[in-house]
Order: C-alpha cells, then structure tokens, then sequence
C-alpha cells in the first residue's frame, strides 16, 4: 500500500473495495490485492465477501466463514481488511450500497475505487442501477492477458466518455471513470477447481495460504463430509 495515512496532507484518501464470494479465497484473490495496492498506492483495500450474491447461487459456505478465511488469508498484510458490511444487510448485497456506505465512511473527495474482473464487467450492464456505480466510484478492470476487451453495445454505452488510460488520470476524480490495468504477476487459481480438489481429498497446497488451508481443515470445509 501507499504508506500514507488516510486524510492526510498528501491529498485524498485512495481506497478500494475487492468484492466476492470468496468460496474460498485463493493467492490469486491475495496476490491481486496486493499488487492493486501497489500499483494504485492505494491506503485501503476492503476484501468484502459476499453475503447474498445476487447474480449467482449462494455459496454452499456460509458468509460468516467465508469472511474468517478472508481474514486468516490476509493475516497481517499492511493496508488490506476483511469487510463485512455485506453480512451486517437484509436483502441481496447490491454493489451500489456497499459502494454508497463506503463513500459515507471516507468521505466525498476519497478516490473511491471498485475492483472488477473482466468476467464480472461483461455482466456489468445487468446489474443493478450500474450506471449509479458511477456516482459513487471509479471501476478498475483486471484481467488475463488472453482476454479481449468485451464488445457489447450495452457496456459500451454505460462506459462511453468515462475511460480513462492512466492512473493519474483516474485518481484526478472522486469517482465516474473506469480503467483497465493489467497487473504484473496475475495468478489462474479458479476456486471452483479448489473445491473439487478438497471434495475429492487431494492437495491444495501453494492454492491457498496455509492459514486458510488450516481453517478449512479445522471447520470441515469443502470435503466430502461437509455437507
């Protein structure tokens, strides 16, 4: 992370949110939050896991679990925080109020950042009220170099006139533009094919961060007696 502290002289704070099921959370999830605070000099990141995903079935884990593995996985790292503003809401976790309590919480002039991934951003136009993203944030898209910028009319209208090219560029606003960064040292680590490694009982060890790998143990996650 930046090393700055939030607020103070050196200008407004820069702060992130990083949201998902986190079923469980992985090195990728990890390594991506890391070099996000790096490469944007972020002074937060905020891993915020899913209570009720609206696009997609709930997790077979519960949300109170899935947050003690954010936790244990981001251990003492500088600058990140397992969040669970989602868990403390009724109703699906819409995005835009997870963005809205957050800009209470930082402030108007906070350079207020929403992580997507490029699988999450083609969806963007489906979501709820996408547009009022905008209002409350900048949207950085991270991605696989193999990927291809999405070529849809309806995520090019909700875009157009907001990207931006540069990281100064982006942090010269509170919120409303939108960037794609392709992070140095992107890790392929799928959950789904974690699951099905600790369903079938074989090894997940270098997927996970061992303190992780030990609560899964400990809890009974994700193998074939945990249902």
């Amino acid at each position: 992370m930046s090393g700055t502290e939030t607020g103070d002289e050196t200008g407004p704070p820069r702060v992130a949110m990083l949201g998902g099921t986190f079923d469980p959370i992985h090195l990728g999830h990890l390594r991506a939050a890391v070099e996000l605070g790096e490469v944007l000099a972020l002074d937060r990141l905020h891993l915020i896991p899913s209570h009720l995903p609206p696009h997609r079935e709930a997790p077979g884990v519960a949300s109170s679990d899935r947050l003690a593995m954010v936790a244990a996985g981001i251990g003492d790292t500088p600058g990140l925080t397992a969040d669970d503003r989602e868990m403390r809401r009724d109703g699906p976790s819409w995005s835009l109020q997870t963005l809205e309590s957050l800009r209470i919480e930082y402030g108007e002039q906070a350079r207020l950042i929403m992580v997507l991934g490029l699988d999450a951003f083609r969806l963007l136009p489906e979501w709820h009220a996408p547009a009022a993203l905008f209002d409350q944030a900048h949207i950085v898209v991270i991605g696989r170099p193999e990927h291809q910028r999405p070529d849809d009319p309806a995520l090019e209208a909700l875009i157009r006139g907001r990207e931006v090219s540069d990281i100064p560029s982006l942090m010269a606003h509170a919120h409303g533009r939108m960037m794609y960064l392709e992070l140095p040292t992107a890790m392929a680590i799928s959950a789904t094919e974690i699951r099905r490694r600790l369903a079938v009982g074989t090894s997940v060890r270098y997927l996970l961060p061992a303190g992780v790998e030990r609560y899964i143990r400990d809890h009974q996650l994700y193998g074939p007696d945990s249902q």
